[in-house]
């Protein structure tokens, strides 16, 4: 039994199907396993023992009498605790929000609950999901599964944390500036930031509306394109067949190589060198777009972040974490003409990066450059909490910058991802992609 702790979403979903596993047997097993972890209220802000066990036990019915909703129908899975779960409280990690309950599921939620997936609970997150690095001391710090000292990556840092610690067969975070890319990199796990407007944010604590979206955090790339699908009410794409002979993928030496630290640098060269004997053309390319999308990032999310939460904000300061305070800040120093101006000037860098690599199937580099810092020195050194935040989403951030669809896969280096950037709504594509890039790792 407990090998079903272990397994991929798809591979439950299939023994339910054959009647090896009984829902309600395994949502029993996950709620066991959670209840009796030692980091568990480090990692689940809420188990939703009672929602859990009634969706189970009707996935079950279902599975008896041969009407199961989706493949995924009475899987067990954790949600970042910023999407709305009726009469359940969502916080979205912040005491500016301690005691919210919701009236209403978040529409992403009602989708999944349609296609029969079990919800575990809420699991912590970075404060109003706005840090990369998962250090929350207003509510809890989940752990890396790497390293206990160290930590998991955010914001979707419980995500991260249910799923590599085998208390959620996968999770739903959201990614702004890498938030479920980091989180799945640093705990050995997939993870998908989708192209921006794919998936529903109705229902969803916003960060930057013009930058927010939903993805999975799981153990394989089925996984992910099962898990989107359902999230969206949709098919799942088909990725039997994936193959690398003929793809061509590129490299950009600039910006996200700059400052790699060794192992994840060694790390990505091992599965780029896999990728050439398994048929792929990788090419070395300097795009100057990157960078650009980069130097005028200041004013874009922090003024929307700002803008959304300023108010709030401000009436209880004392109730946030300075660091992330500060973060938010930063919105207010940049004026309207600001704001408009370097939205101009991103959509011109994105063009540009449209043009520059409208010939490549998806564009490569390291999920994050450094392995996870370490807890007690973020701590203790403003210095290096800043620094390691902001390279730690260095890479992850372009995708969100340039509207693009990402792909982070785990290299079997620990906490060392693979990513693929692909062209916004080449979702699907991205997922059969991945799929090949997953069986020529293995």
């Amino acid at each position: 039994m407990q090998d079903w702790l272990k397994m991929t979403a798809a591979d439950l979903g299939r023994a339910i199907s054959a009647g090896e596993i009984n829902p309600v047997d395994l949502c029993e097993a996950y709620l066991a396993a959670i209840d009796a972890h030692p980091l568990r209220d480090r990692i689940y802000a809420r188990v939703t023992h009672a929602r859990a066990r009634t969706e189970a036990k009707s996935a079950s019915e279902r599975a008896k009498s041969g009407r199961r909703l989706s493949l995924l129908d009475g899987v067990p899975i954790s949600w970042k605790d910023l999407y709305d779960t009726a009469g359940i409280v969502t916080e979205a990690g912040t005491m500016l929000l301690e005691g919210r309950v919701p009236g209403y599921d978040a529409l992403v939620l009602q989708n999944a609950t349609a296609a029969g997936l079990v919800c575990l609970g809420k699991v912590h997150m970075s404060e109003l999901a706005f840090s990369g690095l998962g250090y929350n001391p207003s509510t809890a710090t989940p752990p890396c599964v790497n390293d206990v000292d160290a930590v998991p990556g955010g914001s979707s840092s419980g995500s991260g944390a249910s799923v590599a610690f085998g208390l959620a067969a996968a999770s739903i975070g959201s990614d702004t500036g890498g938030s479920v890319r980091i989180p799945a990199a640093w705990n050995d796990l997939v993870g998908l930031k989708t192209t921006h407007g794919r998936l529903s944010l109705e229902g969803v604590v916003p960060l930057a509306l013009k930058f927010d979206t939903i993805g999975p955090l799981c153990r394989s790339v089925e996984d992910a394109a099962l898990l989107t699908a359902a999230l969206e009410g949709s098919k799942p794409p088909d990725l039997r067949g994936a193959s690398l002979i003929g793809r061509r993928f590129a490299v950009m030496q600039t910006v996200m190589m700059d400052g790699v630290r060794d192992a994840p640098k060694a790390a990505f060269a091992q599965v780029v060198a896999r990728l050439e004997a398994a048929g792929a053309q990788i090419d070395t390319i300097e795009v100057p777009a990157v960078q650009e999308a980069l130097d005028i990032s200041g004013p874009l999310i922090t003024s929307e972040a700002y803008g959304l939460w300023g108010e709030v904000i401000e009436a209880h300061p004392e109730k946030m974490y300075d660091e992330i305070l500060q973060r938010f800040r930063l919105g207010r120093e940049h004026s309207g003409p600001d704001y408009v101006a370097a939205w101009a000037k991103l959509d011109a860098a994105r063009h540009a990066y449209d043009m520059a690599t409208a010939g490549y199937d998806a564009i490569l580099a390291p999920t994050a450059p450094i392995l996870p810092p370490n807890l007690a020195r973020l701590i203790d050194d403003h210095n290096y909490y800043v620094n390691e935040n902001l390279l730690a989403l260095r890479n992850t951030r372009i995708g969100n910058l340039l509207g693009l669809c990402a792909l982070t896969l785990p290299t079997g280096v620990p906490s060392c991802g693979f990513m693929l950037m692909a062209a916004p709504d080449f979702d699907n594509a991205l997922l059969r992609l991945g799929a090949a890039v997953e069986a020529a790792i293995a």
